[in-house]
């Protein structure tokens, strides 16, 4: 197997060369839960299972603190705090410092054409700067290629997709709309588009409105279990 458990570690624990996996062309990688300390030392910062992954020259710690520790090259939903005139700053967890976004960090973006992004606006990006010492980074845009890689703002239709809409993108509507017993059928296109059908048109018109108000206002998990509410009363 590529990928194997090791030794039980410490934060502040320095590991040894024989715990490390080695590649004959690739770098090594590493994973959450470890620093590296120029020139060549590997240090824990967290309590944890150690993982190496053979095939692709990875190592990280498994930790059960629950506590999100950013890494560079992770990929994260961030949301919209609030913005400067050059980047934005980015919540991606309820520990750790804002992270900062710049605002040409988009595909195609220029001072003109950059986007518009409002507080409580959710974004899938990737970190490039994580230390100790300063606030993370992120970027929405691959820097080798100048493409978006999927990366960007998540519009509705992509939190909709998305695997766990209320986990990863704040997005319990339509949850919520079947617990108010409201039957329905939904899908949903990469091209925006959101098709809806239920029992009457009247609720089609409802849920396709509650889902437009959703997006358009940002509304928290808490003022969309509202207008389910209100939907089901209505209806």
């Amino acid at each position: 197997m590529a990928m194997a458990a090791g030794p039980f570690v410490l934060p502040g624990q320095i590991l040894d060369s024989k715990d490390l996996p080695s590649h004959p062309t690739q770098p090594l990688k590493l994973g959450p839960g470890l620093r590296h300390i120029p020139p060549s030392t590997i240090t824990t910062i967290v309590a944890g299972q150690l993982y190496t992954d053979k095939r692709k020259n990875a190592v990280w710690v498994e930790s059960n603190g629950g506590r999100y520790t950013p890494t560079i090259g992770d990929l994260v939903i961030a949301t919209i705090q609030k913005s400067s005139a050059d980047v934005y700053y980015a919540s991606i967890s309820d520990y750790t410092p804002n992270a900062t976004l710049p605002q040409l960090s988009f595909e195609g973006a220029t001072k003109k054409t950059r986007p518009q992004l409002a507080f409580g606006a959710l974004v899938y990006a990737r970190v490039t700067l994580a230390n100790k010492h300063m606030d993370p980074e992120l970027e929405c845009v691959s820097s080798s290629t100048g493409k978006s890689e999927g990366l960007g703002p998540l519009t509705m239709s992509r939190r909709l997709m998305l695997p766990k809409p209320a986990d990863q993108g704040a997005l319990v509507l339509l949850e919520e709309l079947g617990s108010q017993g409201i039957s329905f059928e939904t899908a949903v296109g990469r091209n925006g588009r959101v098709w809806v059908k239920s029992n009457s048109v009247k609720a089609t018109l409802a849920i396709g409105r509650a889902v437009q108000e959703t997006d358009e206002k940002v509304l928290s998990v808490e003022g969309q279990r509202k207008l389910a509410k209100k939907v089901a009363r209505d209806t």
